[in-house]
């Protein structure tokens, strides 16, 4: 008979302009039963609670309101019905320019008490991009229609873009466009003209500055040349407009090469609903969030491609944060059992090359390499990750084992975890087999079926359904 659980999520979102919070349940199943290796997955996802959507409290352009935060998050808790202690899993998502704010890292220690067990604090535009783009529906419509897809997830400060296609992502990156990248007061006075704004009124030949009155055929054209660098960021429209790609490119996004055939695209984010649903007050919000959907509309991104109207627009990252952020391992792993819950643990992740000196017994190359980068960031514990191989040899695993002790021995100080990400099912052994090793006082977790690349971090919540799975999550921190 299968075993099934269910685990409650929350997603909080603090973005430039709004902040919101979502409540999940995630539903997991069992398929392999209790006589065979499991098979253990996340099959079902359901939003049980969606608060009001709240403009980001701040004291200043820099300064995030830590205490107004708190006071939305405790609030929004209390309506749902739920205490901290009684999520499993989820995300607490810093986004777009709120990511760089100075005090990023004190809102996320503010919020921490809210967090339970295991819910991550994550930020980081390649993060946010996957997770709206889950959030949005686009990458499921890529599975179900076997197509490619982009999402452009457009925000208060930022736009995160993602690709899919047929499930897999190809392509992560992030662009300074924003509906509130010029703000004005009800007098029509500009109080903000952020420095993306003012590259992309110099590219339109227009003066645009604080303290001016607002001149909507000026905004107007800075608006049309945001959606121009959205249509060249996909491949369409102008191509000349490379060196303005750069200026504004966001801090810590990934490269986005120029994609070819995307069949269909998803508008997310605040600015979506003014896509979509044009309103008839140009200054409703105080900003250009209005013209630059309506740029957008008139722009070839929205008549060369099959568009989509997406089940979640402005909800779609906080949605996506309770919802995917999520992963199950495994088939087969090996773990202490009071070593859990494990948050931002950074990956080093073996190549081939490494990892075929380590099953061979060969430690010195992986030792540099390890030494290398922990000296890089002042490090002590870390994930060690490989690809894995399939239906290794006996030998080979021993030799493995040995060698990945005897690495951990020279890198860590005594006593740290030996922590291991497995992308085949070969975890349990592995771990098994570390743990023969004689004299080992160390505790072990290794698990399998989790792809991490160099630079993200893994977060490990407790053993579930008898113990046969860890919820695990896998992010980039990023904080400018």
């Amino acid at each position: 008979m299968a075993d099934k659980t269910a685990i409650l999520s929350v997603g909080i979102d603090v973005g430039t302009s709004t902040t919101q919070v979502v409540f999940s349940k995630l539903q997991m199943d069992n398929a392999g039963g209790y006589f065979s290796v499991p098979r253990v997955a996340i099959v079902d996802k359901e939003v049980v609670y969606k608060s009001e959507v709240y403009m980001t409290p701040l004291k200043t352009d820099v300064l995030i309101d830590t205490d107004a935060l708190r006071d939305i998050v405790a609030a929004e808790f209390r309506k749902a019905g739920y205490r901290p202690e009684d999520t499993d899993s989820g995300a607490v998502i810093i986004t777009g320019e709120s990511a760089r704010k100075e005090n990023s890292d004190a809102v996320l220690k503010s919020l921490s008490d809210f967090a339970g067990d295991f819910v991550v604090s994550a930020a980081g535009p390649d993060m946010e991009s996957l997770i709206a783009g889950k959030g949005s529906g686009a990458w499921q419509y890529s599975m179900d229609h076997h197509c490619r897809v982009a999402n452009l997830d457009i925000g208060g400060g930022t736009t995160n873009v993602v690709l899919f296609e047929d499930g897999e992502t190809l392509a992560r990156g992030c662009l300074d466009i924003g509906g509130r990248l010029i703000c004005m007061n009800p007098q029509g006075i500009i109080t903000k003209v952020s420095p993306a704004a003012a590259v992309m009124a110099q590219a339109a030949g227009v003066s645009v500055s604080v303290g001016d009155r607002c001149d909507e055929l000026k905004l107007t054209a800075v608006t049309r040349q945001m959606a121009a660098a959205l249509n060249a960021y996909l491949g369409v429209g102008t191509k000349d407009i490379d060196a303005i790609l750069r200026q504004i490119k966001t801090p810590g996004s990934s490269d986005f090469p120029v994609p070819e055939k995307v069949q269909a695209v998803f508008f997310s984010g605040g600015v979506a609903d003014l896509i979509y649903h044009e309103s008839a007050d140009t200054w409703a919000y105080g900003d250009i969030g209005v013209l630059l959907g309506r740029a957008i509309r008139e722009s070839r991104l929205f008549t060369d491609f099959q568009k989509m109207e997406p089940g979640e627009t402005i909800r779609a990252t906080v949605v996506g944060a309770g919802t995917y952020t999520t992963t199950i391992s495994g088939s087969t792993i090996t773990y202490s059992d009071d070593i859990f819950p494990l948050k931002n643990i950074p990956v080093i992740k073996l190549d081939e090359e490494l990892q075929e000196a380590c099953f061979a017994g060969e430690t010195e190359p992986v030792i540099r390499r390890i030494q290398w980068v922990l000296g890089q960031n002042d490090e002590e514990h870390f994930i060690l990750a490989m690809p894995g191989k399939r239906n290794p040899g006996y030998m080979e695993m021993k030799r493995a084992a040995a060698s990945i002790r005897q690495i951990m021995d020279r890198v860590q100080p005594p006593g740290e975890p030996i922590l291991l990400v497995i992308e085949s099912d070969i975890a349990k052994a592995m771990g098994q087999m570390i743990r023969q090793q004689p004299d080992l006082k160390r505790q072990v977790v290794a698990i399998d079926s989790i792809h991490v690349e160099d630079g993200e971090y893994v977060d490990m919540g407790k053993p579930m359904m008898n113990g046969m799975v860890i919820p695990v999550v896998v992010k980039t921190l990023i904080f400018g």
